[in-house]
């Protein structure tokens, strides 16, 4: 269920455009009961969890490079998977009312929704690393489309981009700090990486395996100096912000962190950097959010401030590593239960703010400070859940955000009994700095709902009559504004049931297996000096809140040149300026010299590769002494490779190319290998149509006289190419130190693929990898051929006269022959039968779904040239770039059945059933991947072949 729970979304998310077909329904009500169904789902986990069992299930994807889809739902993955669903199912609902349903692209909202939905899912439950990898790119480029979602605005897509660049550069190192842990463990299993922990700890890599992971943490959480991202993507529609920055992409980082904290909390690096980061992070996003005048923008620096809140407490809490003994582990232990419980906190409130900031300038389409006020009368009901959400991200009580803010209180205070270096100094700092941050969080808490909706309100600077919010848009607020009274009130509700799980997945081992770890978590412990640092914040921070505007240094801007954005601009401009110089310098806009830098470069490195190789000999005692045929055969094909050069117009070099090929096919034939002579053949033949139809009106061949420099170069190439692929031949036949992988095939093709035609299994079993690539690759040439011959130029650009005149570029392809169009008529029906009887015998016989597609082709080639294109396309209306489609999703969908059995991704299998009429008949699912196969090949060589050929 847990691998369903995932590919769910991304289903939906490729159903969704057929909602397209009822314009008066808005597509969001069919995308709800996705994420509340998953939501149902995990709730009714939570009891199992609690009790200890932790729900692990693989499905085998690629076990040779130990790379498995295996998922975990224990307490931590349990609880992010409640936030992904449960505030998704709240954005949805929000976003029906708050996003018109007539929106061109209102379906394509919805898509990236569900994809970046699934793709958290499978960031937080995943244990296999590269699993985790793959899914946390996806987050990201998910996340490119919902920034860039208003595409047509610049800033918009300047966040966008901006949020892609630097979370895929995090990405990318973190990619790299888990092939270092892979290298040390052994293994991209999480759960087996922690059980070695231990020994890591020694490995010399550890450590910058560790600083390569945080990178790709720090950058995906917004923290300091990586936050400048998070301020741009606020350009995306508030349903999307709501999402982003309370439960799901900012809060990817964190869970990295938590969940590799058992690896790596032993580290005193691990310790200090995260701890120190976050509470970095803490204190200039609050300081920066109570300088804007944008809703949005200071609710995006107050999500950085509090992301680096719930990141320091993670770090403080890997303390609890630094000791062996229970009760001093527990002790520091309680910053990673304050760390969770905030980490709900702030989905609460953060997602309650973002949807109050979405009806504010959905009612007064504004979100500019300096026109707001004197809302609260207008907008009562959106003033008592913008206020409560506010109080409880101040950390005021009676609210859930008092509770988790006094924890944090308390962990920066017991961190100064941390004992283990010579640093208290640097300990003492935490409390203050935590304090001075809380200070900026309750005055940018205040300006937030105050200067929006107290005041003299300023009709003339709206552009709309504000007024209260339907219902529709205020249930998703009012609901999570709730659980802030009500997670304060009991909050034995979440301790016992999500942060205790939760805390024992980060503190993996910190207590006994038969003890439970218990979070207390209660309104009043007495006079402590946590409640003497509330008051003193709530004093300080009234202070600041009245005479704030007084003060220039809160007011003004940075904007020197040392400010990040503005580091981050020059050098996306150095990049492209000095990539676009670089990139002159041999992008000269001529093929010959293009063709030179490759074919030189291959020269270079193959050659001097091969002469520097220990041991390479070119076995020419072992060959075979070659036959007169084989011998006249090849004499032939040098004569004409060797006459293509000298040929006087293009039909001519196109047939002695031709000839070259039918040479290589009559080897074949003398080298008793049917497939390959059949393949070679049939592709000779479609090739040399196929130059003929763009050689046909092409210009007349003229022959040049050429200096010697530019010839001399021309055959330094061609000689140092044809020498080096010689060489590299013989050395590879003379000098392989192992044994030939043909053995392999030869004795296993029966046995593992059910196949005798060790060709035809190669291709469909073996290597379906190679297979499958090759087609969509065919299947993207054939397409990019279509769109270029049809490409037309902008209207008014050609004339009445111009527009009547036959295009050179699409002539027809059709014979007056009587004869032939008379004998086409029989030799087409031999053709496909032929190729019929290749594709089902291939398995066995020679042939073969590509073989026998080739086949067809040339059958309808044959029809074509024969009876005309558009008789063709009135015989068989078929459309050749769905038939394309058609294959390469039969291929896939064939390749991925076997997940269904819990085998390998393109696993196949065979047997023999008794079938009516038939008897004993062998059936093997690769025959369905050869079916793929077959439809692409025939779509993609009649969807060029028409295109260029074509009547019209």
């Amino acid at each position: 269920m847990l691998h369903a729970a995932i590919l769910i979304p991304f289903l939906l998310a490729v159903l969704i455009p057929l909602v397209k077909r009822y314009p008066r329904f808005h597509a969001g009500w069919a995308v709800l009961p996705v994420p509340t169904a998953l939501f149902v789902y995990f709730l009714l986990q939570i009891r199992g969890v609690q009790s200890g069992e932790n729900t692990v299930t693989t499905v085998a994807w690629m076990p040779s490079l130990g790379i498995d889809i295996t998922l975990v739902l224990d307490g931590l993955s349990l609880l992010f998977a409640l936030l992904i669903t449960g505030m998704g199912a709240l954005v949805v609902l929000y976003s029906i009312y708050y996003l018109e349903k007539r929106m061109e692209s209102i379906h394509n909202f919805y898509m990236y929704l569900l994809m970046f939905m699934g793709a958290m899912l499978g960031v937080t439950l995943s244990d296999n690393l590269m699993v985790l990898y793959g899914f946390w790119e996806l987050t990201s480029i998910t996340s490119f489309l919902l920034i860039a979602f208003w595409h047509r605005r610049e800033r918009s897509r300047y966040g966008a981009l901006k949020s892609m660049l630097i979370t895929v550069f995090g990405g990318l190192a973190m990619f790299a700090g888990f092939n270092l842990l892979y290298v040390m463990s052994g293994t991209y299993s999480i759960r087996e990486i922690t059980l070695q922990a231990g020994e890591l700890s020694l490995e010399p890599v550890f450590i910058p395996a560790m600083l390569l992971i945080l990178l790709g943490a720090f950058t995906k959480s917004a923290q300091f100096p990586f936050h400048i991202w998070l301020p741009d993507a606020m350009e995306a529609p508030t349903p999307v912000s709501a999402y982003l920055h309370s439960a799901t992409m900012v809060k990817a980082g964190l869970y990295l962190v938590a969940r590799l904290t058992p690896v790596f909390a032993g580290q005193s690096e691990w310790f200090w950097l995260v701890s120190v980061c976050g509470l970095a992070t803490l204190l200039y996003g609050s300081f920066k959010a109570i300088k804007q005048t944008d809703l949005k923008a200071m609710l995006a620096f107050s999500t950085v401030s509090q992301l680096g809140l719930i990141m320091c407490l993670l770090g403080l809490g890997s303390a609890a590593a630094f000791f062996t003994g229970t009760e001093e582990s527990l002790f520091y232990a309680m910053a990673t239960a304050a760390a969770v419980f905030h980490l709900i906190n702030h989905a609460v409130f953060k997602g309650t703010l973002f949807m109050v900031v979405g009806i504010v300038d959905h009612e007064t389409n504004t979100r500019d400070l300096r026109k707001l006020g004197g809302l609260m009368s207008l907008m009562p009901v959106t003033f008592s859940v913008a206020l409560i959400g506010a109080l409880s991200m101040a950390g005021l009580p009676p609210f859930s955000g008092f509770l988790s803010k006094e924890m944090f209180f308390t962990a920066v205070l017991d961190i100064r009994e941390l004992h283990v270096w010579s640093t208290q100094f640097w300990l003492l700092l935490f409390p203050v700095l935590a304090w001075i941050a809380s200070v900026f969080t309750f005055v940018y808490s205040m300006i937030l709902v105050f200067r929006t909706f107290t005041g003299k309100l300023q009709p003339e600077k709206l552009d709309k009559v504000p007024h209260e919010a339907p219902p529709g848009l205020l249930f998703s607020p009012v609901l999570l504004v709730s659980l802030a009274v009500i997670f304060a009130f009991f909050p034995d509700l979440l301790s016992s049931s999500l942060i205790e799980p939760a805390v024992a997945s980060i503190q993996y081992g910190l207590l006994p297996p038969e003890e439970n770890l218990h979070v207390p978590i209660h309104f009043w412990h007495g006079w402590t000096p946590e409640i003497f640092m509330t008051l003193g914040v709530i004093a300080a921070g009234t202070l600041l809140y009245r005479g704030y505007s007084r003060l220039r240094i809160l007011e003004r801007e940075w904007s020197g040149r040392d400010s990040l954005n503005r580091i981050y601009n020059l050098s996306i401009r150095a990049l492209e300026s000095g990539s676009a110089r670089f990139t002159n310098l041999y992008m000269t806009g001529s093929n010959r010299h293009y063709l030179l830098y490759i074919f030189g470069f291959f020269i270079i490195a193959l050659g001097s590769t091969l002469l520097g190789a220990q041991g390479i000999t070119l076995g020419m005692a072992d060959y075979a002494p070659v036959s007169m045929y084989e011998a006249a055969v090849v004499a032939v094909m040098l004569a004409a490779a060797f006459a293509v050069p000298f040929a006087k117009s293009r039909v001519n070099a196109i047939l002695f190319t031709g000839t070259v090929g039918y040479m290589v096919t009559l080897l074949f034939v003398i080298f008793r290998a049917p497939d390959l002579a059949l393949t070679q053949m049939i592709v000779e033949t479609v090739s040399v149509i196929l130059f003929l139809l763009c050689f046909r009106y092409l210009p007349k061949l003229k022959r040049e006289k050429d200096k010697a420099s530019f010839k001399w170069p021309n055959l330094i190439i061609a000689v140092g190419v044809g020498l080096t692929m010689t060489l590299i031949a013989l050395a590879a036949m003379g000098s392989s130190p192992f044994a030939p992988i043909s053995e392999f095939f030869l004795k296993e093709s029966y046995s593992l693929a059910g196949g005798k035609n060790v060709v035809n299994v190669i291709l469909v079993d073996f290597r379906g990898f190679d297979t499958l690539f090759e087609i969509m690759v065919l299947g993207i040439a054939s397409l990019g051929i279509y769109a270029l011959v049809h490409l037309r130029m902008e209207p008014g650009a050609l004339t009445p006269a111009e527009k009547n005149k036959p295009s050179p570029y699409l002539f027809p392809l059709r014979s007056n022959d009587v004869i032939l169009r008379t004998m086409s008529k029989v030799i087409v029906v031999i053709i496909l039968t032929f190729s019929l009887y290749l594709f089902f015998a291939g398995h066995n016989h020679p042939g073969g779904g590509f073989i026998g597609a080739l086949m067809t082709s040339a059958g309808l080639m044959l029809m074509a040239i024969s009876l005309g294109v558009d008789t063709v396309r009135k015989l068989l209306p078929v459309n050749y770039r769905v038939l394309t489609a058609a294959g390469l999703l039969t291929a896939i969908l064939t390749a991925a059945g076997s997940f269904a059995f819990g085998a390998p991704f393109l696993s196949h299998s065979f047997g023999h059933f008794d079938l009516p009429l038939l008897g004993d008949t062998e059936l093997a699912t690769a025959v369905l991947f050869d079916l793929g196969v077959y439809l692409a090949v025939i779509g993609v060589t009649m969807n060029i072949i028409f295109t260029i050929g074509g009547d019209e």
